[in-house]
């Protein structure tokens, strides 16, 4: 079977000064990326849509179910590592800020305070329960970054402090294929060819 991994498109920032949660919405960029994405996979066809419990990914999720007229299925162990952080800064946005913690974060330290190896057994052990769901079909999954760099550093045998490899793009699209067998395999990581044009 084929399961897509879609990074959900570029949010709003949220910075909340009490600590509440950032769950942010996309933005209009982001719902533009959604929707490409969305056009995109549907040409392709998929049998089954899951995606994180925050909005980013949820919404990105949307022009594809409505495409094809299917359910958006939450899944919480694909959310982000960081589902309580009080802000949400695109990366884009802090490299034109603040260089310093950008490359501290690219480089390692966006998982800080974060048990590397827990969240890497809850993605891995929630993207194999729906493939056991839905053997020799195609699954799209719409979650995040760092859910994208675990399952992608599972599938290869990495290990543990080289988690966090890449950097998806906003929007997209990582296919890995799953055999019946068991084995695991990469067939693309962060396609965006979708993104640069009208589909």
């Amino acid at each position: 079977m084929q399961v897509v991994l879609i990074r959900h498109g570029l949010p709003l920032r949220v910075e909340n000064p009490d600590g509440a949660p950032a769950d942010p919405s996309l933005s209009a960029e982001g719902r533009s990326q959604a929707e490409r994405v969305g056009r995109w996979l549907a040409r392709e066809g998929v049998d089954r849509i899951y995606a994180s419990p925050l909005k980013r990914a949820r919404e990105t999720a949307l022009p594809l179910a409505g495409a094809l007229g299917l359910e958006v299925e939450i899944d919480s162990g694909i959310v982000e590592f960081d589902p309580d952080a009080a802000h949400y800064v695109p990366l884009e946005e802090l490299r034109e800020e603040n260089r310093e913690l950008w490359l501290e974060l690219i480089q390692g330290g966006v998982h800080a305070g974060v048990d590397l190896g827990t969240f890497r057994d809850t993605v891995a052990t929630s993207i194999e329960r729906i493939i056991a769901r839905h053997p020799g079909g195609r699954v799209a999954i719409f979650c995040h970054g760092g859910v994208i760099n675990t399952w992608a550093a599972h599938v290869l045998g990495l290990p543990l402090e080289r988690t966090l490899f890449f950097d998806p793009r906003y929007a997209s699209i990582n296919r890995f294929l799953a055999a019946s067998s068991g084995e695991r395999s990469i067939a693309s990581l962060n396609e965006t060819q979708h993104l640069s044009r009208e589909g």
